[in-house]
């Protein structure tokens, strides 16, 4: 099993080129399922959950084609791939594969939807909090189908097809409102969904839904219509820059001082992030190349912050802020108000010497003057990039064990890092 050493101590300087999001591309490629028709995705980021979800698409018919370099291209360059599911040859996703990654389980939607039918274990991923499929479930109830539960499986059946409705969200859900944007495009009628997510990947998903013919209002807002269409057509769509590996790097440009583009960065992807960095003692400039964080060494600032759904402070960039704050001059506070068990950062950031404590859903951090390097462990996707982040202002030599968990999300990690500066290497094959 890899690990990552880094030796901390240099400051960031140089250029790192943002990759396609994850949390885009993951919903993009479901889409494909909608229609016999070649969908095209540009700009597709190299991570293990996309090659897994590359496995389950094939499982049920989708021919998956990469498209090979082009003239011009780094191996920073997203890449393309050509999505064909001319024939759905299978219904069913099974428990080997859904338990490995949430995402996959929203192929339930198009395959309900385009099929009547889909058997699509329960699914997986990080372990940060239950995160019930129960509202995904519902919307689809409501769009007219019939769900069971059957050893660990979701059965969802549609006979005579779904059908527009009115869907209102308890609380705003990505997952609820991805699959049921999907789901509604081939319902008879119209759907209006209440209290939708707003996240900019839903936003993404739309935009190529539009492209592939559906007719959707009001992505990026609370409330969307879709009317549903008989049929969907192939398209060609670029999957958003990634605003969580931005704000990422970001943090770790913050705490280790230094000057960083990051190329193809929006603001408006992660404005609440970027205002807390500010308050922190970076600064944040936007150009037409993109984003690029700089600090001159002076403090870090104690800033406090409360995630919550888009447009404020996203938990995907919790543990990296909280990474950042073990080194503020003072005392801040981060509140966790999206999953109940996403401080599983917190004891091995201890391990650098860090002074946190909680208090319920709320992290009190102390910061302190200098961390100090340590073998520390992986937890979940997010969380083990806060490490890296650490490991790069502590002083001496860090291991970063499980970095499976980094692959997932974080598109040559040590590539990046490395041409700006970092000491970090990757060990493989190492216990």
């Amino acid at each position: 099993m890899d690990k990552i050493r880094i030796v901390g101590g240099n400051r960031l300087k140089g250029i790192i080129p943002i990759s396609g999001a994850k949390n885009a591309a993951l919903p993009l490629m479901i889409a494909s399922l909608l229609t016999k028709d070649t969908l095209t995705l540009e700009n597709l980021p190299q991570l293990a959950d996309v090659g897994l979800l590359q496995r389950i698409l094939g499982n049920h018919g989708v021919d998956c084609a990469i498209a090979g370099k082009r003239p011009g291209e780094t191996s920073d360059s997203g890449r393309t791939i050509h999505l064909t599911a001319g024939e759905i040859v299978d219904t069913t996703a099974p428990y080997e594969l859904v338990s490995r990654m949430r995402a996959s389980f929203w192929v339930i939607a198009p395959l309900l939807a385009r099929m009547g039918e889909a058997k699509v274990s329960l699914p997986g991923g990080c372990a940060i909090g239950t995160r019930p499929v129960d509202l995904l479930l519902m919307a689809l109830e409501k769009l007219g189908a019939r769900i069971e539960i059957e050893n660990g499986y979701v059965v969802a059946t549609a006979a005579k097809g779904l059908r527009g409705a009115e869907i209102e969200f308890p609380k705003a859900t990505v997952g609820g409102t991805h699959t049921a944007m999907m789901a509604a495009s081939l319902a008879h009628g119209h759907t209006v969904l209440h209290n939708a997510a707003r996240e900019p990947e839903i936003v993404d998903l739309a935009a190529c839904l539009v492209k592939m013919g559906a007719r959707i209002k009001g992505a990026g807002q609370s409330v969307v219509e879709i009317e549903g269409v008989g049929s969907l057509a192939g398209a060609r769509h670029a999957v958003l820059p990634d605003r969580i590996e931005a704000g990422t790097y970001a943090m770790a440009v913050a705490m280790t001082g230094g000057d960083v583009l990051l190329q193809g960065a929006r603001a408006d992807l992660l404005q609440a992030a970027l205002d807390a960095l500010q308050r922190a003692g970076a600064h944040v400039g936007e150009s037409n190349e993109g984003l690029r964080v700089t600090r001159d060494g002076g403090a870090i600032a104690p800033v406090d912050v409360v995630t919550a759904p888009f447009p404020a402070f996203p938990t995907d960039l919790q543990a990296q802020f909280m990474a950042l704050m073990t080194r503020a001059n003072g005392v801040a506070r981060i509140t966790e108000t999206i999953f109940e068990n996403r401080f599983m950062h917190v004891q091995e950031l201890a391990r650098f010497g860090a002074h946190i404590r909680l208090e319920g859903d709320t992290a009190i951090i102390e910061g302190v003057d200098r961390l100090e390097g340590a073998p520390v462990m992986a937890t979940d996707l997010r969380a083990s990039v806060s490490l890296v982040i650490a490991a790069l202002a502590a002083r001496g030599a860090t291991t970063v064990s499980r970095v499976y968990h980094l692959d997932r999300g974080f598109e040559r990690l040590e590539h990046k890092l490395q041409g700006c500066g970092a000491e970090i290497e990757r060990l493989s094959g190492q216990e």
